[in-house]
């Protein structure tokens, strides 16, 4: 007689293992989200944006002003990683958070390129 929590075609095998992959990634963005933080000043704060094919970024800015980004292979993992990291997350990255963000000379020649001096666009792009 077959366990009720598994299935002939091994699916909910299947779904276990994914489910213990993304806690992994989980545990490991929110490993890499402490040490941004602990080397920024201590704590940290970001914001979740999807990116692309399901992925998200997880923008974070250090108390010390530094900032940084990581992806998660899903929003889902994201939060996840975020709160296990306690990372605090705004809704959009503007206004307070924004303004938190220590920006130095090769950011600034990097947003205005040729304009200020910075590097000018590759051909054809």
């Amino acid at each position: 007689m077959a366990d009720d929590t598994t299935s002939q075609d091994g699916t909910a095998g299947k779904a276990a293992a994914a489910g213990a992959r993304a806690d992994r990634k989980a545990a490991r963005l929110a490993r890499q989200i402490d040490t941004f933080a602990k080397s920024h000043g201590g704590s940290a704060e970001g914001q979740l944006a999807h990116i692309a094919r399901g992925t998200a970024r997880i923008a974070l800015v250090g108390s010390d002003g530094e900032w940084g980004n990581l992806v998660a292979p899903s929003m889902d993992i994201a939060r996840a990683a975020a709160e296990k990291a306690g990372l605090t997350l705004h809704d959009d990255f503007d206004g307070e958070l924004a303004a938190k963000v220590r920006t130095g000379p090769y950011e600034w020649s990097r947003m205005a390129g040729i304009q200020v001096g910075g590097p000018a666009n590759p051909a054809g792009h």
